[in-house]
């Protein structure tokens, strides 16, 4: 019988919370039992894990009893983010992995039936938590996860493409490498280093618009300011082509303030690299619901009220009454 120590982090609200995924192998009839408050995203990882295990050359534990706790058991949990701790998991209990070799690390990833690692929504909100709780570990994520998250300062992150590629790094010592189905890439397994701000670069500029000069001078005393505006007019007056130019005005987004502001829109999914150290501009339909745009749901998302920290909040077509 074995039992190993996997460390990752699930979401909950603007949070990311520690996870430790706790894999126990023992004699007796077979089965795969994973308990810890799971949603059926996380419920149906036992079916990619096995599949991404047996795909990649290595042996799954067919004749054995496999139990995966994750706790702590009243943390809910979803999405895909924890098959690569499990499939990890599972790897070290049955011996095909240095267990101890894990300590200092921690996982984040979907696995894909044939072992390839697929990006996941929340990486620099996972970043950042390490960052603020000033926990020292090293962070292995897929591509396009990774890169998000090396924009904290400080951030320990490894970018893996496959299972094999992370496997590889914690095979015992004096055992072979395995070899697998998928051949090893020389990008496959690296430190990923963060990129800097682009402070609006390629956001829309208040200087392409002719004319409208008392308009104009409205949005700048505003963003001087720190004020909100109420542009008033008939359509195709030119409120939204304005409203959209409106975060150019604003003074450029400190580090943290980029951080924080990007960190929100990771957890809904809606993060791009192109997008990095610029101000948000959101503009929600006016049939928007009150959860769509303050926020809420189960499991609780943020809305476009909080989606548009330290940026523009356009409201078009509201009504005043």
């Amino acid at each position: 019988m074995g039992l190993s120590l996997v460390q990752s982090r699930a979401l909950l609200g603007l949070e990311a919370a520690q996870v430790t995924v706790e894999v126990h192998l023992a004699n007796g009839l077979p089965s795969f039992t994973l308990v810890g408050l799971a949603d059926v995203e996380v419920k149906e990882a036992r079916e990619r894990v096995r599949c991404a295990i047996q795909n990649a050359g290595l042996t799954f534990p067919h004749n054995q009893r496999i139990t995966v706790n994750l706790a702590p058991a009243d943390l809910p949990k979803d999405s895909g983010r924890l098959d690569l701790p499990i499939a990890l998991g599972i790897l070290a209990a049955s011996g095909q992995i240095d267990s101890a070799q894990l300590a200092g690390y921690e996982f984040a990833g979907e696995l894909s039936l044939s072992g390839e690692l697929r990006p996941v929504r929340g990486a620099l909100a996972t970043a950042l938590a390490l960052h603020t709780g000033r926990v020292l570990t090293r962070l292995v994520l897929p591509p396009g996860s990774a890169e998000e998250a090396a924009l904290v300062p400080g951030a320990q992150v490894y970018r893996a493409r496959h299972l094999l590629d992370v496997v590889r790094q914690f095979v015992p010592a004096g055992a072979a490498q395995p070899a697998g189905d998928a051949p090893p890439e020389d990008d496959g397994w690296a430190r990923v280093a963060g990129v800097a701000p682009t402070h609006g670069a390629h956001s829309p500029d208040l200087a392409d618009v002719k004319g409208q000069a008392g308009a104009k001078r409205a949005l700048e005393i505003a963003a001087a300011g720190g004020h909100s505006l109420l542009m008033v007019g008939p359509p195709g007056s030119g409120k939204s082509m304005l409203a959209h130019r409106f975060a150019g005005l604003l003074p450029p987004l400190s580090t943290d303030e980029a951080l924080q502001s990007a960190a929100i829109r990771s957890l809904s999914g809606r993060f791009s690299m192109e997008s990095w150290g610029q101000r948000p501009t959101c503009s929600p339909h006016h049939s928007a619901s009150a959860v769509a745009l303050v926020g809420g749901g189960s499991p609780p998302r943020p809305g476009e009220i909080s989606l548009a920290h330290h940026g523009v909040l356009f409201l078009d077509e509201t009504h005043v009454r």
